[in-house]
């Protein structure tokens, strides 16, 4: 991990990209026109990296505001590091290449800086992303291995047009199942992962084989418990002048991680984007006096996204 003057500008390296931009912007926002804006936003405060996905159905929104950011001369594409994702329908080999040319087009851009596998599970293939049968239940594809799928992932890499792939939603041990077969090993994987449920062993193994670990929710997605009412989190806050939220982002890039945060508010997101490093006492304390374990996101288990509220 190399990091510059500021935090926020720190880049983290992969085998499969060179560097990564460690702070990264999520798209998962139901509406298109709120997609762009935030997007614009979060290119102006300065993030570099856009996390999107067909699932979210906003590509083109995040598109459009990339391709107005270039129009207007205040960046180019070499500037942004642009991540989309395979969903869970289109696993089959032969549906994965069309799968991302759409993304491409979507994003109008010529290149995917890195293509991610949504989650480990395969749906039965077709046009609806969430397939369910009379009773309610996913239809789920026995018909293809996640291994099938990331050898036609490679075949993207070998065309040219994608620069990295990786994986989301999965485990150390299928992570370990999919290095062990690759002809070319994920550069990123993405799960969920702040305070509450820090994935060390899956940091340690991404770190030994050059994959950068980025995490979704890393606020704790204002689930219960909360992270960012941690005391914790709150007293180290107070003593470095800076918001909980700052505080668990700077966590999450300083321990070597990178991260994505979301959200529709222009000052939640300069927020987010505004972070500094740590005293070393505080990143101790938040690895050692922190003992609230909290999953809050059931994707590993299902291969379907959602966060469930818990019973008070």
């Amino acid at each position: 991990m190399t990091t510059s003057d500021a935090l926020r500008y720190t880049r983290i390296s992969t085998h499969g990209s060179g560097t990564i931009p460690a702070a990264g912007f999520g798209t998962l926002i139901p509406d298109p026109l709120a997609t762009k804006q935030a997007t614009k936003a979060a290119l102006e405060a300065g993030f570099r990296h856009l996390d999107c996905a067909e699932r979210y159905r906003n590509e083109e929104a995040v598109g459009d505001a990339m391709r107005e950011a270039f129009e207007e001369g205040t960046l180019q594409r070499r500037d942004l590091f642009v991540t989309t994702k395979l969903w869970n329908t289109n696993h089959r080999p032969e549906r994965v290449k069309p799968a991302f040319d759409a993304s491409r087009r979507r994003l109008q851009v010529d290149t995917i800086d890195c293509y991610i596998i949504h989650t480990p599970f395969a749906f039965r293939p077709g046009d609806e992303q969430d397939p369910r049968d009379e009773r309610g239940w996913v239809i789920y594809d026995s018909g293809v291995t996640l291994a099938q799928t990331w050898q036609a992932m490679e075949r993207l890499v070998d065309d040219g047009h994608c620069r990295s792939i990786g994986l989301s939603d999965i485990t150390v041990e299928k992570l370990r199942e999919i290095v062990a077969i690759a002809r070319i090993r994920p550069a990123m994987v993405q799960v969920e992962s702040h305070p509450y449920l820090p994935e060390w062993d899956l940091l340690d193994f991404c770190r030994e084989h050059g994959i950068v670990l980025q995490a979704f929710a890393a606020l704790g997605h204002a689930m219960e418990p909360s992270v960012l009412q941690d005391p914790v989190i709150t007293a180290i806050a107070q003593r470095v002048h800076k918001t909980p939220a700052q505080v668990a982002l700077a966590w999450a890039v300083q321990r070597g991680t990178a991260f994505l945060t979301t959200s529709t508010k222009p000052q939640r997101i300069r927020e987010s984007f505004d972070i500094s490093a740590l005293p070393e006492d505080s990143m101790e304390e938040i690895r050692d006096r922190i003992t609230t374990s909290v999953r809050f996101n059931a994707v590993v288990e299902t291969g379907v996204p959602g966060f469930i509220p818990r019973a008070k």
